[in-house]
């Protein structure tokens, strides 16, 4: 697939997100979808993409913002860094409770793009400084 096409590939993934079209998101992904969460574990395939953004809904309204998007000459892996404005609606488990709390969060995710879908989803930000953010207690690392 090439450069182009791939872009535009993330960028409509990106889109969909900010408009809460999950939908449109899982339309884009492979059936055997590798999706890495940060600080969590490894989803394989489609539905289980489908039960995290049902879950991601639930408890937290985001949109992103300043995306800059690098996309390799072949088309073949994507990286993008971004900032996260959120807003946590639900408490999610093990994490602070939520009472609306909101959130600007740099983070960055990679992709990789296989037969014009996205085939992974690799994700990272600061955890701690999230829940710095939502009022919750830091832990130093170990």
């Amino acid at each position: 697939m090439p450069n182009k096409q791939s872009r535009f590939l993330i960028d409509t993934y990106f889109a969909a997100f900010n408009a809460g079209d999950t939908k449109k998101m899982e339309s884009l992904v492979a059936e055997d979808l590798i999706h890495d969460v940060n600080q969590g574990g490894r989803r394989l395939g489609k539905d289980a993409f489908w039960s995290f953004n049902v879950h991601m809904t639930r408890c937290y309204k985001e949109r992103l913002t300043d995306i800059v998007l690098f996309v390799n000459e072949e088309g073949t892996r994507a990286a993008a860094e971004f900032i996260v404005h959120g807003t946590y609606i639900a408490t999610d488990e093990g994490l602070p409770e939520a009472d609306g709390q909101t959130y600007a969060l740099p983070a960055g995710s990679f992709f990789e793009i296989r037969d014009g879908q996205i085939a992974r989803i690799t994700t990272y930000y600061n955890l701690q400084d999230w829940i710095a953010q939502v009022g919750g207690e830091v832990k130093e690392a170990s």
